[in-house]
């Protein structure tokens, strides 16, 4: 059963990553397709994470490492990405 949920949460993981890519190909703002594979990128690898976390749980410190790591760093990138694309003067 552990097997079974460990590979599901793998392979709901690998969807979002493939749903994420999908709206590159359309014709909106270049803000909303990276926003659009920002946040599904980032729940498909926590899913991934979490899936490896129920696959093997002796590796737990580094696995909750990884998932803490991959929240505060895509967070941080999207601050830096939407402060950036501000086209306000900054003086």
């Amino acid at each position: 059963m552990i097997d079974i949920l460990g590979y599901g949460l793998m392979g709901l993981g690998i969807v979002f990553w493939f749903w994420g890519t999908f709206p590159l190909l359309g014709l909106r703002s270049v803000l909303f397709k990276l926003h659009t594979l920002t946040v599904a990128d980032t729940l498909g690898s926590m899913l991934i994470i979490l899936g490896l976390l129920v696959k093997i749980p002796r590796e737990w410190p580094l696995l909750i490492l990884a998932l803490i790591s991959l929240m505060l760093w895509n967070t941080m990138l999207g601050y830096v990405l939407a402060y950036c694309s501000n086209n306000e003067d900054k003086s």
